[in-house]
């Protein structure tokens, strides 16, 4: 059975969450602030963790930084907060996806669906080498990528980026990690570097650069693959 920890102090919902993934035969632990969630966490070792960032006792990205520190167990975030550098904090802090409320629950189950069948796949094993999509090859040893059988030429910066995303399958990365990672820790703002190698990139193993199906943009706050 999948275990679900739900962070939420608002017993309403919580109720509501837990009968809606009980019905689903998720097993459910609910923690109303980050010291129990925490506590919960590290006894119950959960498959996923529903967040708020709202605690009564502490912010909740502190929450997901501390289960950072010994687990990569995906963290669903549930918040009330909209703005973009919000959401930018809480992914950067190692959330995997980020949902506003009010929501609908249909869309939090389809998502909480992902985040346990990426679970596996996140990171890549160790011994994975080769990435294989319906559109495009990336083998991750020999540093390249093919398409249609021939070769695709790619700068040694759209293969960093490649190689980042292709690594973390399914997963949210944001605008500042890519950059930080790719071009240094001073050009965390330099969002337009980010838009001109990924159109590139699309435009190299996209069948249709403008309505990509791999590499996916997620708006104000990052991009990700999808195999």
């Amino acid at each position: 059975m999948t275990r679900v920890l739900v962070v939420e102090d608002d017993p309403q919902l919580v109720r509501a969450l837990v009968i809606n993934m009980q019905a689903r035969h998720y097993g459910v632990d609910a923690a109303p602030d980050g010291a129990t969630a925490l506590r919960l966490a590290a006894a119950r070792q959960p498959d996923v963790v529903v967040l708020d960032l709202g605690l009564p006792d502490m912010d909740g990205v502190e929450v997901i930084k501390a289960l950072r520190g010994w687990t990569r167990v995906p963290v669903l975030v549930l918040s009330a907060r909209r703005a973009s550098e919000e959401k930018v904090a809480a992914l950067d802090a190692g959330a995997d996806d980020y949902i506003t409320k009010p929501f609908s629950m249909d869309e939090l189950l389809a998502r909480l669906r992902a985040a346990v069948r990426r679970t596996e796949a996140l990171p890549l094993a160790p011994e994975t080498t080769v990435v294989t999509t319906d559109g495009f090859t990336v083998d991750l040893l020999a540093k390249k990528a093919t398409r249609d059988g021939r070769d695709v030429r790619l700068t040694p910066t759209e293969w960093h980026l490649l190689e980042i995303l292709v690594c973390s399958p399914g997963r949210l990365i944001t605008q500042k990690q890519l950059l930080q990672e790719v071009w240094g820790p001073s050009y965390g703002s330099k969002t337009n570097y980010l838009r001109v190698y990924m159109a590139q990139l699309r435009r190299k193993l996209e069948a249709d650069p403008a309505h990509p199906r791999y590499l996916i943009t997620e708006p104000g706050m990052g991009y990700r693959f999808e195999s």
